[in-house]
């Protein structure tokens, strides 16, 4: 017997007993994202890990702690050195758009994606190595617009809400501007300073490097520290606040409930103006359902155009499916079990199989025969609608008999005859 393998730490099979739930969502995602006119984009699970460390930051705690390189087995393939496995979907997204030049062909390009990402994490309930999202990205020239932003965030709320969610709640913030952002960094660091001595150690590096992280602290003390720092707007532009001004009166219009949360920051380096987050206190302590915000200097950042700005969000696949729960939905059923009552009406029972499938009705059988009983007991399992009984006298007449398995009525008819009753 050779060596059992077990999975890696922190990923997940998802088996077909998951799947219905799993293909409800992307579904029903896809749906939603087709009515806001968002096409669908599909980039490598890996790519240049300077990608990800210029977009997030250098001081992320992602870039930092988070990121899963690759290593080529070949000590001279210099061509895969640099690379990992992506952390999150945008900086891909940014890195398609301007390798494609999409800006000089749409004004304004609205993109979703569905699939795993990739983090080094301490696994738990809620949080894997790999793990999936659906997001949305809105990039292009005409992109800065605050109705752009409502409508970015309406889709968010209205795509969980469709999907069965109502205990979520919706916080939202804005960074301001470049300018804005870097003068509420100044500020903050002037307000921290006289409490840094009682800062988590984690706090006093995220001091240095990202302070906005730490608003974002688990930490006991750092929280009451940043409870008393009695945050405010006092340091945006008047635009930004008027920007801000009109986010929120769009969002109340679409009748979209928020809160406002002036110490939400997100944590990576691109974002400016509108940022938001979408919790459900269900799931316990990673409560994020997904989250998302305005980045206006990314795609500069990352060799693009000055003048293209964007907006987006990511959606925890994982954690929509936790905080729904059991979700009721059925299994798609098998149409067909085909039978074959002894060993002489197997080679029938197969050509009746695959008749069945050419006409494009689900069926299987159970190849290696057994008492009509047993293989009974499997088409129940399978939840087939109908039963396809085989046995000496459909084989010397060319014809089956065709068993309802709810009404429990039966009758012996011709293959094309049994063919048309099954898919009325």
């Amino acid at each position: 017997m050779g060596k059992s393998f077990s999975l890696p730490r922190g990923t997940a099979d998802i088996l077909p007993s998951d799947i219905t739930a799993w293909r409800y969502l992307e579904s029903s995602a896809r749906q939603f994202f087709s009515v806001y006119n968002y096409k669908e984009i599909r980039t490598p699970n890996f790519e240049e890990t300077e990608l990800f460390a210029r977009s997030m930051g250098q001081s992320s705690d992602v870039v930092q702690k988070q990121i899963l390189s690759l290593r080529s087995q070949k000590a001279d393939a210099a061509e895969d050195s640099g690379l990992a496995l992506r952390p999150e979907g945008t900086a891909s997204v940014v890195r398609s758009y301007i390798q494609n030049n999409v800006d000089r062909k749409e004004s304004l390009s609205k993109y979703f994606y569905i699939g795993p990402m990739f983090r080094g994490e301490r696994p738990q309930k809620g949080r894997l190595r790999q793990f999936h999202q659906m997001g949305v990205e809105a990039i292009g020239p005409d992109s800065a617009s605050p109705y752009l932003d409502a409508e970015v965030i309406a889709l968010a709320v209205n795509l969980l809400k469709g999907l069965g969610l109502k205990g979520f709640t919706l916080k939202i913030n804005t960074l301001g501007s470049k300018e804005d952002k870097e003068a509420f960094s100044k500020k903050l660091r002037e307000d921290l300073k006289p409490h840094l001595a009682k800062l988590s150690d984690e706090s006093k590096q995220r001091y240095e490097r990202n302070v906005f992280r730490i608003l974002d602290s688990k930490s006991k003390e750092d929280k009451a520290i940043v409870k008393n720092l009695k945050l405010d707007h006092s340091y945006l532009s008047k635009e930004s606040l008027d920007y801000y001004t009109k986010v929120k009166e769009n969002l109340t219009a679409l009748g979209v409930a928020f809160e406002e949360s002036v110490d939400l920051v997100r944590g990576l380096d691109y974002y400016t103006h509108t940022v938001f987050e979408i919790c459900d206190s269900s799931l316990g302590a990673q409560d994020a359902l997904g989250a998302g915000g305005r980045y206006g200097t990314l795609v500069a950042q990352l060799g693009g155009s000055d003048n293209v700005e964007a907006i987006g969000f990511a959606l925890g696949m994982e954690r929509i499916l936790l905080a729904l729960g059991k979700v009721d939905i059925k299994q798609s059923a098998l149409d067909t079990f085909v039978i074959a009552m002894d060993d002489a009406a197997v080679s029938y029972a197969f050509h009746v199989l695959n008749k069945l499938r050419a006409s494009n009705i689900s069926a299987d059988m159970h190849f290696k025969g057994g008492s009509a009983k047993s293989q009974m007991r499997i088409a129940n399992k399978s939840g087939a609608r109908f039963t396809v009984i085989i046995g000496a006298q459909e084989v010397q007449n060319k014809t089956v008999t065709l068993k309802d398995m709810d009404s429990g009525e039966q009758e012996e008819l011709a293959l094309q005859e049994a063919i048309s009753k099954i898919k009325s």
